[in-house]
């Protein structure tokens, strides 16, 4: 029996070890082709590329990229040029590549090649050097790649480096697009920080300035609370924060709203702990709750405000809800000064839609637009904004930067 066993394992190790080594034949045979290393290899040197590119076209990053550019081309060396035919990097980066003499064809060739807007063909050491202008779809020229080899380039090379450039135009193209959606949000986030009321800050130091002489402690806190409140608002920080650095900021807010209104403003605060690290548009929140206080008790003193924070799936849901008078919906649909009920003055109205609608765009811009704000609304009936993010985004982190 014994001899049995031991002859069924060494014939189980057996067919295990020929079974491994079929696996690995057939996983060698599906990833390790030579068309498919070279396809790989294609694709990781095309995105290093881009990595670089999605910089922008400067001599940094044309220095970054120029190395990645010469092995797609399978060009012997390369040089970049931007837009106005100066020249910001080369590769390789000695002179045995590109002396004075060489590097002077290559600007020759690529002021011909923005020019003419065409590629430019030139000899060169027996060889050929090609300038091809970085165009984008829309006809824009970003700048020259100029290839240079040894020998006479085929219609393959040609075609190579053609589409090479087109890719490099491509990426500069989508870098321009982030630095103007950046561009864009900070100017959002600077008609955020426009939006906080100015009556507000004039009340708040009013009532700051009335306990002064009645209650010194209760002002000295007052201060404070002012001082943090301005200090994250006007922060130089990055476009998204976390939800509890935002909810922090609000705690300030309604701190100072309720040394001005006293019993008469109630808020209620409803967040799931799990919530708190969410990733959220900086300065995200404060719109609504000052929508909510400014707004909601137009023509009442005092109310309700009521801030809800829950986990549902993959989503965290926020809600900022008021029991004031309302707007109209239709009013607020189409945007006039004059969104909210009666009694509440044109410019009101139109902050409110102005900070609403700002809200809106910035959420739809970070998360796509499903994540837009939705609002509940009608005349005497109060307001509830309903903000919906994701718990996780690709490319979304909370951003640091220096108090100002």
């Amino acid at each position: 029996m014994p001899g049995e066993i031991a002859i069924a394992l060494a014939a189980a190790l057996i067919l295990a070890t020929v079974i491994a080594a079929i696996v690995v034949v057939r996983t060698r045979r599906v990833v390790a082709t030579p068309t498919e290393r070279a396809t790989h290899e294609a694709l990781h040197t095309a995105s290093l590329a881009a990595h670089a590119l999605r910089d922008g076209l400067g001599p940094d990053s044309a220095l970054r990229a120029a190395p990645f550019l010469r092995r797609l081309t399978g060009a012997d060396a390369v040089v970049l040029f931007d837009d106005a035919g100066q020249h910001l990097a080369r590769d390789p980066d000695d002179r045995t590549a590109w002396d004075d003499d060489a590097l002077a064809e290559a600007s020759s060739a690529a002021a011909d090649a923005l020019t003419g807007q065409r590629r430019i063909m030139a000899e060169h050491r027996g060889g050929a050097m090609v300038a091809q202008p970085l165009v984008t779809d829309g006809g824009d020229t970003l700048g020259v790649l100029v290839a240079a080899m040894a020998r006479e380039p085929g219609p393959g090379t040609l075609g190579a480096i053609g589409e090479v450039a087109r890719y490099a135009a491509s990426q500069l193209e989508l870098a321009d697009l982030d630095a103007s959606r950046a561009r864009l949000d900070r100017a959002e986030v600077l008609a955020l920080r426009a939006q906080i009321s100015p009556h507000f800050i004039y009340n708040a130091l009013t009532t700051i300035a009335s306990f002064v002489r009645t209650d010194p402690d209760r002002a000295r806190d007052l201060i404070l609370e002012f001082a943090d409140f301005t200090r994250y608002s006007f922060r130089a920080a990055g476009q998204y924060t976390t939800l509890s650095d935002e909810l922090r900021n609000i705690d300030r807010y309604l701190t100072l709203e309720r040394a001005r209104f006293g019993d008469a403003l109630k808020v209620r605060l409803q967040v799931a702990p799990e919530m708190l690290n969410v990733v959220v548009p900086f300065l995200v929140l404060q719109p609504l709750v000052e929508n909510a206080v400014r707004h909601g008790f137009a023509d009442r003193r005092g109310g309700s405000v009521e801030i809800v924070a829950l986990d549902e799936g993959t989503d965290c849901v926020i809600t900022v809800e008021d029991d004031g008078v309302g707007m109209d919906p239709e009013a607020l649909r189409s945007g006039p000064a004059d969104a909210l009920a009666d009694g509440a003055s044109p410019a009101a109205g139109h902050s409110a839609h102005v900070g609403l609608t700002n809200v809106d765009h910035r959420l739809r811009a970070a998360f796509g637009n499903d994540y837009g704000l939705v609002v509940e609304t009608a005349m005497g009936s109060g307001t509830k904004v309903i903000m919906r993010v994701p718990k996780f985004a690709t490319g979304v982190r909370a951003g640091g930067g220096a108090m100002t």
